[in-house]
């Protein structure tokens, strides 16, 4: 347990609108991250290690891209006991993102809704930030540090491939891992880069720029492609024979829902956006499922989407997932989510090799 308790901090936040809540959060986070209060924030990491794509993490649970989109409080992330984290999503440019405001909640359905639209400060600040983390300058802390890129609000979707080779250029040697964010709801059109012929123009493009920035660096950085809840067994499996046909290293599932059935009648509901939290762990689950059946064992699944507590990390496990991501449960359960997730797994895993 970290030595805030995390209940009266929860209900103060909950009084605040979401965002200036977010945003306190991580003004919080980044103050105390590299002070000695910073042990206020620390709690064991669970020891379960485990190596998917190469990298070694030191348990299977990770914090999902979108809370931390300026890669701003690395190191606080660091001191909770996640075994990996990601950052992002970046564009190659500042952008504001959508009008506020822009950020729902759903306690009756332990759910959030936001159409942030990629707000960020852009890909020069996001580097700075993440060569400033003491967790990446002096490397005494085990921690899988992800990188996710996306494209900007006003560049065409056709030329929306230049926008991801840029972000790929860009973090490309501070990264562990980098995911490439193509189902956000809330840039306009992103989501049709799932489609067949996109996709194929997409990861033949990312493949090759992957390898020259291989053999620039001396190191083959895992590509990662996340993708949304809202799709058919079809479109599944045509992503999935994409993702092995391209030599991708994994596949993240799944980012915000559009469906609402799961929420009918509940307060901010019709809000558009993307729905994370409880509501989008069964589409979420499926899709992993989907996935681990067309691609086979060995491909690497980071499950994603509605881990509220351990019996939904176990779930994300018995669907085919090798990890799993929180964001929506770190925000209604706080940080002791991260410990009661990691034990479980590392529970389940034990269990299963018995």
């Amino acid at each position: 347990m970290t030595w805030l308790p995390y209940a009266p901090a929860r209900a103060a936040l909950f009084r605040l609108d979401p965002e200036a809540a977010h945003d306190l959060t991580l003004r919080t986070l980044e103050r105390l991250q590299q002070g000695p209060l910073r042990c206020l924030l620390a709690q064991p990491r669970i020891d379960d290690p485990v190596t998917v794509a190469g990298l070694r993490f030191p348990n299977r649970v990770g914090l999902a891209a979108g809370l931390d989109k300026n890669a701003r409080c690395i190191d606080a992330w660091a001191t909770m006991g996640f075994g990996f984290v990601e950052v992002g999503t970046v564009t190659p440019r500042p952008q504001p993102g959508n009008p506020r405001p822009r950020l729902f909640r759903l306690p009756a359905a332990e759910a959030l809704i936001n159409r942030f639209g990629f707000n960020n400060e852009g890909l020069e600040a996001f580097i700075a930030n993440v060569q400033r983390s003491r967790v990446r300058q002096e490397r005494r802390v085990p921690l899988v540090l992800g990188l996710n890129i996306g494209k900007n609000a006003n560049t065409p979707i056709e030329r929306a491939t230049d926008d991801y080779l840029a972000g790929l250029e860009g973090v490309y040697p501070h990264a562990d891992y980098i995911t490439v964010n193509i189902s956000s709801p809330n840039t306009q059109n992103l989501r049709t880069l799932q489609s067949d012929a996109a996709l194929e123009g997409l990861l033949t493009a990312l493949a090759q720029r992957r390898e020259a920035l291989a053999d620039r660096h001396g190191v083959r950085r895992p590509l990662f492609i996340k993708i949304a809840p809202d799709l058919d067994e079809t479109q599944i499996a045509t992503i999935a024979d994409a993702l092995q046909r391209h030599g991708m290293d994994g596949v993240i599932a799944t980012n915000t829902t559009l469906a609402r059935d799961a929420v009918r009648g509940v307060p901010h509901a019709e809000e558009a956006g993307g729905l994370s939290g409880r509501p989008v762990a069964e589409a979420s689950n499926r899709v992993i499922a989907a996935l681990r059946r067309r691609l086979g064992a060995g491909f690497p699944i980071i499950g994603v989407g509605g881990v509220m507590d351990a019996d939904g990390a176990r779930a994300k496990l018995a669907a085919g997932a090798d990890l799993v991501q929180v964001y929506t449960g770190l925000i209604y359960h706080g940080p002791a989510l991260v410990t009661e997730v990691a034990r479980a797994l590392r529970e389940a895993q034990r269990e299963g090799r018995q």
